[in-house]
């Protein structure tokens, strides 16, 4: 494990070490995204707790200072003549201006709302259920984000290793080749053919070193880790099938979050419906006034009221029927959205698992080909001593190790996001490590 010593990185014991579990919790708690879905659940949240008391009664207060003017004109009927008597006209007129102060307490609580109150319940609800798929979501994308750079930083130390050991190998067989050709066993030709393989391996191994790099550095971003990670979980793979196409494919039908937005979003779609439905129903109600201040009463105003009241609106500017139209349009597009999902759903199942396969066989293939690609080099280095083979030879069979360790653990690493990506799709990705721990092939580098 002391591979990050030939970047000249601080010594691998000084950095931070973390398992694939122990980068999962950390990114749980420290992914801006994540905070920012949590925030959208308990947002929705406290608005569908506040539909639980749209039953109580509303109480408001009201203060008004005005100054008004009555007139109150008063006919006498019969009394006129005697009041002509006296000089009085007929009828009475009394004006009256002044400065009054109204202070007035008023409840109101709905009796039947016609469906009006259930509706943004069953609606607010619908929005919690939105909210808590959308952050379901974005964690197991996240997850899948995290196997990706997890993963991907063990596959680039993986390909520095082979990088480095075919450098190292060709080094020695262009000393070998230096050796043969002063005792006059080799050519100059086949010296520099071995110069210009070794050459190549170095630009290769700087390559990977700078790969390395970069994917250290995506997953130090990911997990908020101020520096380098040491990544402790190998590459690995299951040889036996992780189980049957048709059993992802149902569980992403009841379980994906994506789904689950959906079906939440024709909830609410459908209790949009129920409140243009409601529009059209009248409402009763029971209300009650007090008047805090009856020496500043007006003639008309009681000192307190209470009572039932029915509301109904006859014609309407909003244009009822068509927002009622408007609604079940919404519906139906949910709805519909709903099948196009689950296909497309059960379509990405399909691509991960006939990919996790296909990374699956690939990976038990590659092992007896680098046995076989082993024994070839031993082989040839043999023979090229003893003069039977070419500098050629030795190069091709060091690059064909090279290339099939470096493409098992390309298998190894398209196996482990290939899995990432069958459990986000079918909504299990917290089953990841339980599926990790079954795998019986660990491709740890040394």
């Amino acid at each position: 494990m002391s591979l990050l010593l030939a970047t000249g990185q601080a010594p691998a014991q000084q950095l931070p070490a973390l398992t694939y579990a122990q980068a999962s919790e950390r990114l749980q708690q420290v992914s801006d995204a994540l905070a920012a879905a949590d925030a959208g659940v308990r947002n929705k949240q406290d608005l569908q707790d506040a539909t639980r008391y749209l039953r109580l009664p509303e109480i408001t207060g009201e203060v008004r200072r005005l100054q008004f003017q009555k007139t109150l004109t008063i006919p006498l009927g019969s009394l006129a003549p005697v009041a002509e008597a006296f000089g009085i006209e007929s009828p009475l007129e009394f004006i009256e201006r002044d400065w009054r102060t109204r202070p007035v307490v008023t409840a109101t609580l709905p009796l039947y709302t016609g469906g009006l109150i259930p509706a943004a319940q069953g609606a607010a609800e619908a929005a919690t259920r939105q909210a808590s798929a959308e952050r379901e979501s974005q964690r197991q994308s996240l997850a899948v984000q995290l196997v990706q750079a997890y993963f991907g930083q063990q596959l680039a130390e993986q390909a520095l290793q082979v990088r480095r050991e075919v450098r190292d190998g060709l080094q020695r067989h262009l000393d070998d080749a230096g050796k043969l050709e002063r005792e006059g066993f080799a050519t100059r030709a086949q010296r520099l053919q071995a110069t210009v393989a070794r050459d190549k391996a170095e630009r290769d191994y700087q390559k990977a070193l700078n790969d390395l790099s970069t994917l250290q550095s995506a997953l130090s971003t990911l997990l908020r880790s101020g520096g380098e990670v040491q990544a402790l979980t190998p590459l690995f793979v299951a040889t036996a099938p992780v189980g049957s196409q048709a059993e992802f494919e149902q569980a992403a039908l009841g379980r994906h979050p994506q789904i689950e937005k959906l079906r939440a979003m024709a909830a609410q779609a459908e209790q949009g419906v129920r409140v243009q439905q409601a529009k059209f129903k009248p409402q009763v109600y029971l209300f009650g006034q007090y008047d805090f201040r009856r020496r500043d009463e007006l003639i008309a105003d009681p000192d307190w009221a209470f009572g039932i009241g029915l509301r109904y609106t006859f014609l309407s500017p909003s244009m009822r029927p068509l927002q009622l139209s408007a609604a079940r349009a919404q519906l139906d597009q949910a709805q519909a959205g709903i099948g196009e999902a689950e296909n497309q759903v059960a379509l990405g199942v399909r691509r991960a698992w006939n990919e996790l396969d296909t990374a699956r066989r690939q990976f038990g293939l590659l092992d007896s080909s680098i046995a076989q690609a082993e024994e070839n080099l031993r082989l040839q280095e043999l023979s090229f001593r003893e003069g039977q083979a070419t500098s050629l030879d030795v190069i091709d069979a060091r690059l064909a190790l090279g290339g099939a360790r470096i493409e098992r653990a390309q298998a190894a690493y398209q196996y482990d996001v290939a899995l990432a990506q069958l459990l986000e799709m079918s909504g299990q990705m917290d089953r990841f490590d339980e599926f990790r721990l079954r795998a019986d092939k660990v491709l740890a580098y040394e």
